[in-house]
C-alpha cells in the first residue's frame, strides 16, 4: 500500500515538475530600425531611429516597462510639396509599454505553429515626445510675389500614444533558460499637438483634420537576466 502512495506522489511530482519552467524576472534590449511620418505635409519621407528598453517580466509573455527613442522624423519636399514644405525632427521619446503575447493564452508544447508564434504580441502605452526641427522651410513666395511664414515652433513637445505589433523568438542559454531574445516590432505613434512637423498652419488654407502619426519598424536584441519566476507552461 505505501508503495502504490509513494508511486502516485512520484507521479504527481514529476508531472507537476514537467508542466513548470522558470523565467527571468527582467530584460533589457535595443535596436534600430526605419521611422516614416503622416502629417500635415502632403507626403512622409523614410528616416531612421533607435531604441533602448527596460522591462519588467511578470509572466514570460506579459510584459511592461520603459522604452527610449531618439533618430529622425522627416516629411515633404521642398520641390514636389504643393505648398513646399518640408522638414527634419531630431527627436526623442519616452515610453511606458505593456505587450501581451501569444504564449499566455495557447497551449503551444504539442504544437510546432503555436511553439514558434507564441512570441506574437499586441501592445499599448503612453509616453512624452520632444520635437526639435534641425532643418525646416519656415518660407514661401506666394504667387503674388509676398512673402508668406509658416507658423509653428522649431522645439515642442506633446503626449505620444504608441501601439505595438511584433513578435519575439527565444533562444535558451546553457543552462536551457530563456536568456537570449530577437525581436521585430512593428509601432505606429499617435501625437498630440501640431509639434511633429513644426507646422501649423491655419486649416481654413491648409488641410489639417488628423492627428499627427509617425510609424516605426525595428529589429533590436533582448537580454533577460535577474531574479526569476515560476510559470505552469514548458518553455522549451
Amino acid at each position: 500500500m505505501k508503495k502504490r502512495y509513494l508511486a502516485l506522489l512520484l507521479v504527481l511530482f514529476t508531472v507537476t515538475a514537467f508542466g513548470q519552467s522558470n523565467f527571468y524576472k527582467l530584460s533589457v534590449g535595443a535596436g534600430t530600425g526605419g521611422t516614416y511620418t503622416f502629417t500635415d505635409v502632403e507626403k512622409g519621407s523614410f528616416a531612421y531611429a533607435t531604441y533602448a528598453n527596460f522591462d519588467y517580466n511578470f509572466t514570460p509573455f506579459i510584459t511592461g516597462g520603459l522604452e527610449v527613442q531618439m533618430g529622425l522624423l522627416k516629411g515633404g519636399n521642398r520641390d514636389t510639396d504643393p505648398h513646399k514644405r518640408e522638414f527634419t525632427n531630431a527627436y526623442q521619446a519616452v515610453m511606458l509599454n505593456a505587450k501581451f503575447r501569444a504564449g499566455e493564452f495557447t497551449d503551444f508544447y504539442y504544437s510546432d505553429f503555436l511553439n514558434y508564434t507564441k512570441g506574437f504580441y499586441l501592445g499599448m502605452g503612453v509616453g512624452y515626445i520632444k520635437n526639435n526641427m534641425n532643418a525646416i522651410v519656415r518660407e514661401k513666395l506666394n504667387e503674388s510675389g509676398s512673402l508668406y511664414r509658416f507658423p509653428g515652433d522649431d522645439k515642442s513637445s506633446g503626449i505620444v500614444i504608441p501601439v505595438n505589433i511584433g513578435i519575439d523568438f527565444y533562444f535558451p542559454d546553457g543552462w536551457g533558460d530563456i536568456r537570449y531574445g530577437l525581436n521585430i516590432n512593428y509601432q505606429t505613434n499617435i501625437v498630440s499637438g501640431e509639434g511633429l512637423d513644426g507646422y501649423n498652419d491655419p486649416k481654413t488654407t491648409f488641410k489639417n483634420n488628423a492627428a499627427d502619426i509617425y510609424n516605426f519598424l525595428s529589429v533590436g536584441f533582448k537580454y533577460n537576466f535577474g531574479p526569476k519566476g515560476l510559470t505552469n507552461k514548458t518553455i522549451r
